[in-house]
């Protein structure tokens, strides 16, 4: 007869957030005795995180924390939304995050190697691993300073945390026009701030596409210039913040939206869980 009690499993699942079935198999290895089946299921665990190293985490939550002139994002993946909603999985990011703060991390690499309590993040990462059963991991971390500094959270699903974290900072202008600008890089996914971020390359690229394909569309000579310019400006408008017409009134630029209320935009950052 087992020799714990529900309340037993109940303590040991809210501890460790191990399944009923694991529970139950080191409760009954354990004798009923709580600490020593909370050993089992971390052993047990930890055994498995290799295994799942190969595994796709494309779940998971956004959070963020301004502090004045700062913000941080960080974006921590798992591989089911079942645990993405997990509260030990929440709890996990909301350590996380006040790390990547406290240590004043602007990638996941530096929060990863970082210390927390007396161990480096990346084992707290692999114990909720082996608790939780399945691949955890720190994908990626954002800082943004600025004058002023605004978050955005979306939820893209309302049964699950948000997926959509977005920083922006602002010199000038007020709070409110900062989180229009946040909401709207939550929707329209720029990826970059300014026409000068995008390496060389990559535009010429985009004018010998442009040039290419007006060509076989037919375009006549004397036009290709001004056609192949269009599409150049269009590419910009898609990925340039600044250029694209902003969400609420999209007959102006987001540079003219700030310019209208005094504010100029210095940085941004955009989390989407899983892209």
């Amino acid at each position: 007869m087992a020799n714990y009690t529900a309340a037993d499993i109940k303590t040991l699942r809210e501890s460790t957030g191990a399944g009923m079935m694991d529970v139950k198999k080191a409760l009954d290895e354990a004798g009923g005795d709580l600490a020593k089946a909370t050993e089992i299921l971390r052993v047990k665990g930890l055994k498995g995180v290799t295994k799942r190293e190969g595994r796709s985490a494309s779940n998971g939550l956004v959070r963020a924390q301004v502090d004045g002139g700062v913000g941080t994002l960080v974006e921590v993946n798992c591989e089911t939304d079942f645990v993405a909603k997990n509260p030990k999985f929440g709890e996990l990011a909301d350590q996380l995050l006040a790390q990547a703060v406290a240590v004043e991390a602007t990638d996941a690499e530096a929060l990863l190697a970082s210390d927390m309590d007396g161990k480096m993040v990346k084992d707290v990462v692999d114990e909720a691993n082996a608790g939780l059963g399945e691949k955890i991991e720190v994908r990626r971390v954002a800082r943004v300073v600025g004058d002023q500094v605004v978050s955005y959270l979306h939820k893209t699903n309302p049964d699950l945390p948000p997926q959509i974290g977005v920083l922006v900072a602002t010199s000038g202008g007020s709070e409110q026009t900062a989180r229009d600008i946040a909401m709207h890089v939550a929707a329209f996914a720029p990826t970059v701030l300014t026409r000068e971020e995008i390496d060389a390359e990559t535009v010429e690229n985009e004018r010998r596409i442009a040039e290419q394909t007006a060509r076989e569309e037919g375009k006549p000579e004397a036009a290709l210039p001004k056609i192949v310019e269009g599409r150049v400006n269009g590419f910009f408008k898609e990925n340039v913040l600044l250029d694209q017409a902003f969400a609420k009134d999209n007959k102006k630029s987001v540079a003219q939206i700030a310019q209208e209320d005094g504010a100029t935009v210095t940085g941004f950052a955009r989390f989407k869980v899983g892209v």
